[in-house]
């Protein structure tokens, strides 16, 4: 038979209630009655009761256990007698208490200790072994534990006791993450540190808290899974609870909300670290029943039982939240009446998808269903967690667990005993888990680095913006005006000169009324800063197209505060540029030209001077040489003119558009140094931090 005994008080049995003089008459050797020198608590009656208590349906057994532990009880009392009066007479100095063994009725060794004083004590060799373990689980109030031992084991249990001590003492292995989840929460720690200057504290929040507790979940044991029960009020969470403890550790009834406080319950040593992490008081701490078969199943089992999460109570609610973001797996208890409540549904088992391989969800109380009625409720109960977007763990592929039992019964226990136990034994939730906070974490975070469009700043988009910049600095009415200087300068070099001599006279005879510049250069200045504005938005508008909001606006940001200072910048290297550094470049052909056309000049004013001479009688009279020297210069004058003019054409037009080019490129450099550098550095930032969360999700290129 087995016995429960409580780690508080029934190790330890004194009979201290006769004062010390011994002039009490009960329990005092000087009466004469050695039977009553043991307590009323040492006595074999005490135990049958206390054995009776714990096991009510003992029946006929507990009454054979009596009758013969009061007959061994009446023999021990005279030993008993015996040995007290042989210890009071050994010398003072080798005065020890006495212990002797004997077999309670109810199946447990017990030792009788008799102490310096007189008085007999009776503990159990389980109570010390509980003491010790006690004392490395500091787990607090231990609820109730059941020993099993027999008559032959005195002898092994301080070896047993001694083992237990040493292998509590031993801290358990931390946990281990595998390569690809230790990548992704890399990668994660640095895209939230890439990403701080970009996006604001409350969108890394959720980033910060997986990596803080996946840091926090490391340093602890690995060996050990904790799953919280949680459900709503009148569920039976409670009852289930202390189905699978074995022992009525958690409170159930009619008062609603019952569970006010998480309990935790731990299968072995070494869970005190991981319950901390939940901030469950060690008041809170309790031990299953003692059982071989289930310690080996369910070893390194920390379960939880939670608060009802629509609990009238903000606190408990809150305190439901803080537990379920913390353990390793949950287990969703529904009942028949609200397996259905949309808050469980919306707040909870919605966001929580993409846990499903972490999730148990349980129908309890089917003994109230009848019939066929259980089956039903529970395909309705996976339809909706298939609504949900909750994969489901049948036919072998991995999701939630879904079954149906009776805590009240015990129908359906030990189906949830045995996946429990190939749930633990995988010793692979706690790195699930953190597996799927880390993918809600990035889902989260995808509309802020990722939208599915094509981004980044075309070729075209730069060269219309370059364009535009030209056009504010005038590059093309600068080219223009750079081919007809060249022009002009050709012209004058090469066309005749009583042509260029008319053309002065007739430009310094001329009014300049009626010629002034329609446009002041005040409003050609704003019109330029103008265009130099709208070719900024422009570009930066086509720069953002595509982008998540907060880059799209650093993008924006970037090319504003390039655009500062842009038309003064542009207004000093236009002067720069179009500035004329020395007489633009000659052909070839131009100083034949020149001489060409010194020459029909020069036969102008031959042919005229022997006119002149045979006019005034000089010379003999011959008019056809002279006239066809100043025919041959008066007509030779325009035709060299007009061909240097034609020649000029293609000079003059390779000398403005090369002006043009030097004033479109620095008008270009001037603003891919100020607007386009700025924007490029965004969007190379963006590209590194969109490559970074494609690590983060586990993708093997990066998302668009």
């Amino acid at each position: 038979m087995t016995a429960v005994t409580d780690h508080t008080d029934h190790a330890d049995h004194t009979g201290d209630d006769s004062p010390e003089d011994g002039t009490s008459g009960q329990g005092s050797p000087e009466n004469g009655h050695p039977e009553d020198s043991r307590s009323e608590a040492d006595s074999p009656e005490t135990f049958a009761t206390e054995a009776a208590d714990s096991e009510p349906a003992a029946g006929e057994a507990a009454m054979e256990s009596v009758t013969k532990a009061q007959q061994e009880g009446r023999a021990e009392a005279e030993t008993e007698t015996e040995a007290t009066a042989e210890t009071e007479a050994q010398p003072e100095d080798t005065e020890r208490a006495q212990e002797v063994a004997f077999d309670a009725p109810h199946g447990g060794t017990h030792t009788r200790v008799k102490d310096d004083t007189g008085h007999t004590r009776v503990k159990s060799d389980d109570a010390c072994t509980r003491a010790e373990s006690e004392t490395a689980w500091d787990d607090g109030l231990i609820a109730r534990r059941v020993s099993e031992t027999t008559t032959g084991q005195e002898a092994q249990a301080p070896s047993l006791a001694l083992e237990t001590k040493s292998a509590v003492q031993a801290p358990p292995l931390p946990l281990a993450y595998d390569g690809p989840l230790r990548s992704r929460l890399e990668a994660l720690r640095e895209l939230v540190g890439q990403s701080r200057t970009r996006l604001d504290s409350g969108t890394l929040a959720e980033a910060s808290r997986v990596l803080d507790e996946a840091a926090a979940r490391r340093k602890l044991s690995g060996e050990h899974t904790v799953v919280a029960i949680a459900g709503a009020t009148g569920s039976g969470k409670s009852q289930l609870f202390n189905a699978l403890a074995g022992v009525a550790i958690s409170e159930t009834g009619v008062r609603r909300p019952t569970t006010a406080a998480p309990i935790a319950c731990s299968w072995s040593d070494g869970a005190a670290t991981l319950i901390d992490r939940l901030g469950i008081p060690g008041r809170l701490r309790r031990r299953p029943l003692q059982s071989p078969e289930a310690e080996a199943q369910l070893r390194g089992l920390v379960l939880v039982d939670l608060p009802d999460h629509d609990s009238a109570a903000v606190q408990h609610r809150q305190q439901v939240d803080r537990i379920l973001a913390l353990v390793d797996a949950v287990i969703w208890v529904v009942d028949p009446e609200k397996y259905a409540d949309a808050m469980l549904h919306e707040r909870y088992l919605r966001p929580m998808a993409g846990h499903a391989e972490v999730t148990f969800v349980v129908l309890n109380q089917v003994d109230r269903l009848p019939g066929e009625a259980a089956d039903q409720v529970l395909d309705d109960l996976r339809r909706l967690l298939d609504e949900d977007g909750i994969a489901l763990g049948e036919y072998g592929e991995p999701g939630a667990t879904v079954m149906a039992l009776s805590a009240l019964t015990g129908d359906g226990i030990g189906e949830l005993r045995e996946s429990l136990g190939l749930f633990l034994a995988e010793r692979g939730a706690a790195a699930r888990r953190i597996s799927a906070d880390l993918d809600a974490a990035a889902t989260r975070l995808r509309p802020v680095y990722s939208t599915g469009r094509r981004t980044g700043l075309s070729e075209e988009a730069r060269d219309e913006f370059a364009d535009r910049l030209a056009d504010a600095v005038g590059a093309t009415a600068a080219g223009q005006a750079a081919e007809r200087a060249w022009r002009r300068n050709a012209n004058r070099a090469c066309g005749t000169p009583w042509l260029r001599l008319w053309r002065w006279v007739q430009d310094r005879g001329d009014s300049t009324t009626g010629r002034l510049s329609v446009r002041a250069p005040a409003d050609e200045e704003a019109t330029a800063r103008q265009r130099v504005e709208q070719a900024v938005r422009t570009v930066a508008d086509r720069a953002a197209r595509g982008l998540p909001v907060p880059w799209a606006q650093a993008v924006r940001e970037a090319a504003v505060r390039g655009a500062q200072g842009l038309p003064e910048a542009l207004d000093e290297m236009a002067t720069r540029a179009t500035t004329p550094v020395g007489r633009p470049p000659r052909p070839g052909w131009w100083p034949a030209a020149v001489l060409a056309q010194a020459s029909m000049t020069i036969l102008q004013i031959i042919g005229g001077l022997w006119l002149l001479g045979q006019i005034i009688g000089f010379m003999a009279p011959n008019l056809g040489v002279p006239v066809l020297l100043m025919l041959a210069g008066i007509i030779g004058g325009p035709a060299v003119e007009w061909g240097s003019r034609m020649a000029a054409r293609g000079p003059a037009r390779r000398y403005g558009l090369e002006a043009e080019r030097r004033l479109r490129e620095a008008a270009a450099g001037c603003g891919r140094a100020r607007v386009l550098d700025p924007v490029a550095a965004e969007l190379l930032r963006y590209r590194e931090v969109r490559e970074q969360y494609g690590r983060v999700t586990g993708a093997s290129a990066p998302v668009g």
